[in-house]
């Protein structure tokens, strides 16, 4: 089985792709409307994509305190230093459970957790 995308709901349509786009990297693959007031975005390189919805009936967007979506870069310090450039705080972190990976959170705009992992 082949895992396909994660769905986010989000309360700004414009203000998530400014965050996925710009901090994540993530480019659009595919942008529509679904009906009156919902609209559909993906974002994403490779097989699993992030699907945005909006749907202007329900602004509100909940996830678990323990749910993130992961993102590799190259360097944790440099990611932290372009966050705080971009005004964005860091959540926790950053964390080294061993010599070979380091990572740091951030929330998205809809208070979603995302990880940026650097592998070593």
């Amino acid at each position: 089985m082949k895992f396909c995308w994660v769905t986010v709901m989000v309360k700004n349509m414009e203000e998530s792709l400014r965050f996925y786009q710009e901090i994540v990297g993530l480019p659009i693959k595919r942008r529509f409307g679904a009906g009156p007031g919902v609209e559909i975005c993906f974002l994403g390189e490779g097989e699993t994509e992030v699907e945005l919805i909006y749907n202007e009936n329900s602004k509100e967007s909940t996830f678990g305190q323990d749910i993130s979506l992961g993102f590799e870069t190259n360097s944790v310090e440099e990611m932290m230093t372009f966050l705080k450039e971009k005004g964005i705080d860091i959540h926790s972190g950053p964390f080294e459970p061993n010599p070979h990976v380091k990572f740091f959170y951030v929330k998205d705009p809809n208070g979603l957790k995302i990880q940026f992992v650097e592998n070593r």
